[in-house]
């Protein structure tokens, strides 16, 4: 008579897949070793500016360690997604992330959720004031407490808003279903439109809305066009409501093994890699605009001052959330930065 198997949770057998995946993996690696095998995995297209940044790491890398060091970019969630790529961080299956920051909240730093806030930013100068300054090195040395190690941080951009209508008025929210990271800041956005967040991979996001699981979705604009979005959502709106950025992020222990000529050359190579990156978000953004004003059959809608002023104001319960969970001095530090010159 055959054994009945044992139920086992959705976490324990994802930790069992990952510890067999690292297994595998360190077989393949003893096969044909270089003296550095980095694996950078990534859940997005690789013309994107996440996506291009990590072809540059890998060929800035190549160029200047020949194949002494070897760089293996995964793109498009190949290996993991953003369900369980941080754990595959951890169990050492892979070397190099850079998951948006909104994931950062769950994985139990919820202090990056304050990329999160809705209108928080007026444009990428501002963000990088606060990446690049005192407030972001703080932030990516709180990554520790979690096995990471922050690197740097990556732009891609503004959120936009796309469903079967235009979205110009909180009203024009209520009911809908909204796909959403995994975040509480971002569920609270949601809701306070009227709205239902929905938590989804974003590799799972264009098949939701084709099935109908969800109605809406917020995304960049090189994300929007790179996963074919324009087919399923007739009407995107420049609402420019959030920001969508990553930091890039390895284990502490892998990078501590590494000899500091080649730690040095990685954070060399992987820092003009950054500002490669970040450099294209702007571009990108603009040329993907560009390519949806031309795309038949989507309507491309902006909001008027008095209509974004709107769902700013719609939107502060989420700032006095935040406060309430986290106190208000990051908030406070955040708005410091924004204000210098």
């Amino acid at each position: 008579m055959s054994a009945t198997p044992v139920p086992r949770s959705p976490r324990i057998l994802r930790r069992a897949v990952l510890g067999a995946a690292c297994a595998v993996a360190s077989g393949w690696a003893r096969a044909a070793r270089p003296a550095v095998l980095l694996r950078f995995s990534h859940v997005v297209a690789p013309d994107t500016p996440k996506g291009q940044m990590a072809l540059r790491f890998q060929s800035l890398v190549h160029a200047r360690a020949g194949d002494r060091i070897r760089v293996e970019v995964h793109p498009a969630s190949q290996f993991w997604g953003d369900d369980d790529e941080i754990e595959a961080l951890r169990l050492g299956a892979v070397e190099m992330l850079a998951p948006s920051l909104s994931k950062f909240g769950m994985a139990g730093v919820p202090e990056f959720e304050v990329f999160d806030l809705p209108y928080l930013f007026a444009d990428l100068a501002q963000v990088r004031r606060v990446t690049q300054g005192e407030v972001g090195r703080g932030l990516l040395q709180r990554l520790g407490r979690q096995q990471m190690l922050g690197l740097g941080f990556l732009d891609n951009g503004f959120k936009q808003m796309s469903a079967a209508r235009p979205l110009r008025t909180p009203a024009d929210y209520r009911g809908l279903r909204v796909r959403v990271q995994a975040s509480r800041v971002l569920g609270e956005q949601v809701r306070a439109l009227g709205a239902q967040p929905v938590v989804l991979p974003f590799g799972e996001t264009q098949r939701a809305l084709a099935s109908g699981v969800v109605d809406a979705a917020e995304n960049p604009l090189s994300n929007f066009l790179t996963q074919g979005l324009a087919a399923l959502q007739p009407h995107i709106t420049l609402t420019q409501h959030g920001y969508l950025g990553y930091a890039v992020v390895s284990h502490p222990r892998f990078w501590a093994s590494l000899q500091p000529a080649d730690r040095e050359l990685l954070s060399t190579a992987l820092a003009e890699a950054l500002a490669h990156g970040n450099r294209l978000a702007a571009e990108l953004d603009a040329m993907a605009l560009a390519t949806l004003r031309r795309t038949p059959g989507l309507q491309v809608h902006g909001l008027t001052p008095a209509e974004r002023s709107a769902l700013r104001r719609h939107l502060q319960t989420v700032y006095d959330g935040f406060q309430r969970s986290l106190g208000s001095a990051l908030l406070t530090d955040v708005q410091r930065a924004l204000d210098q010159r």
